[in-house]
């Protein structure tokens, strides 16, 4: 298992990551996580792990950087699901597929049969993506 790089957040909403020693940006902690590495970010005062509020203000960040206009059809989608959440949508999809990720997507993805690998390319044309 990876070691895990905390990032700690001041109450000037500054992010410092601990492992380089140094402060770091939202986009910054996006390549942290691309290149495979494991965060925490912890509320310096309170001591609370945000991770999971900073990873959605990360999303956040992207989305609008975006040059792609967005899919408000997905939205809606996900805002009518069971939960109204993102990573509930997300989940409930993978349990439909009966998808795990304890490997890299790409390996996952080979598993998959062509016809279904097809039909989702075409849908995820037509749709934004996060980069």
């Amino acid at each position: 298992m990876k070691d895990v790089r905390i990032i700690k957040r001041y109450q000037n909403r500054k992010l410092y990551d601990t492992f380089q020693s140094c402060y770091v940006t939202l986009e910054e902690i996006a390549q942290i996580i691309r290149e495979g590495h494991e965060i925490q970010v912890i509320d310096n005062k309170s001591k609370n792990d945000i991770t999971y509020m900073t990873q959605i203000q990360l999303l956040f960040d992207q989305e609008r950087k975006s040059l792609k206009p967005g899919n408000t059809e997905l939205l809606k989608r996900v805002i009518r699901s069971e939960e109204g959440t993102l990573t509930g949508y997300i989940g409930a999809l993978e349990g439909k597929l009966n998808l795990t990720f304890d490997m890299p997507a790409a390996v996952v993805a080979e598993d998959f049969k062509p016809a279904f690998v097809a039909g989702l390319n075409s849908s995820m044309e037509n749709s934004a993506t996060l980069n």
